[in-house]
């Protein structure tokens, strides 16, 4: 207790994230039992009877649920290997400026989408690609047909990719600028001496310097790999893409509020979709840890 005491001021600043985190993370966890049992309105959560485990056998059974969990793992696996690199190349272009007021303008330009929600994000989308958006109207101009970017499925992952790396690479770029900020700046000055050129100084000293960094927004991702991306698709697919975009998080909304709502059979689903992400998690540090990283979880 005298420890604490004595830290006091530490711990008052921490108190309001570990309240936040116990309340709204911790707390409605106990909300879990649903998925083995049968719920009921009229009894609650804890009145409600037991099912065991026939929730989870229904889930397996429909094949809608299946589809949509590869669908989940071939959507964010292309973010892992498409939008995850863009930040970390922003960072290292940003870092090679200069001029300290150009570098400024520019995170702030770049950090600035992330500001803005997925609606408006999709309005944009809509002002842009639609028929008789800005695209196509330059395209007519030109003597060609217009392109159906919203209503075609071949376009949809890429529209998915490229508006995710619009909107969020440069806010994920300052975790990296934030590290590359802590490189000794010794090493710089000792390589130019000897005449490294830029690229060199790039791939021999800032990126080994933010791979501790790298390595751990990578696992961070890993984990979150199965839960990624609902706003998103929520608010830029439409009745034509909608099949192509079904990731575990839609199909959940879906059965819950508009099919017959069955809040056991969702939580169920839920409850996997968790499970799934932790085991990534693990998988992901685990391998990490083979390859001579630090990995994420401590041994």
């Amino acid at each position: 207790m005298s420890k604490i005491w004595k830290n006091r001021e530490v711990y008052l600043l921490l108190a309001p994230g570990v309240i936040w985190y116990i309340l709204f993370a911790f707390v409605p966890m106990a909300g879990l039992i649903l998925a083995f049992k049968t719920f009921r309105a009229n009894l609650g959560i804890l009145g409600s009877p037991w099912a065991g485990l026939s929730n989870f056998t229904y889930v397996f059974r429909d094949f809608a649920f299946v589809r949509s969990v590869f669908r989940t793992l071939q959507i964010n696996a292309g973010r892992i290997a498409f939008v995850f690199p863009f930040p970390i190349l922003l960072a290292l272009a940003i870092n090679e400026i200069r001029l300290g007021k150009t570098k400024k303008v520019l995170q702030t330009v770049y950090t600035f989408p992330n500001f803005l929600s997925w609606v408006i994000v999709s309005s944009i989308m809509t002002g842009f690609l639609s028929l008789n958006g800005l695209v196509n109207s330059v395209i007519k101009l030109f003597g060609s047909e217009g392109i159906n970017f919203l209503g075609n499925t071949s376009t949809f992952l890429p529209m998915v990719y490229v508006t995710d790396i619009w909107k969020t690479s440069g806010w994920s770029a300052i975790i990296y600028m934030a590290a590359i900020s802590g490189i000794d700046q010794d090493q710089y000055e000792a390589a130019e001496i000897d005449g490294a050129s830029r690229l060199q100084r790039i791939w021999h000293i800032t990126l080994p310097g933010i791979r501790p960094t790298i390595v751990i927004m990578f696992v961070l991702s890993i984990g979150y790999l199965m839960s990624m991306g609902f706003d998103q698709i929520f608010n830029i697919s439409n009745a034509v893409t909608i099949k192509s975009g079904e990731i575990l998080d839609m199909y959940i909304y879906r059965v819950t509020f508009q099919a017959a709502t069955d809040f056991s059979f969702s939580t169920a689903v839920s409850l996997f979709r968790s499970v799934i992400n932790f085991a990534l998690l693990v998988i992901a540090d685990r391998v990490v840890k083979l390859f001579g990283g630090e990995g994420l979880i401590a041994r």
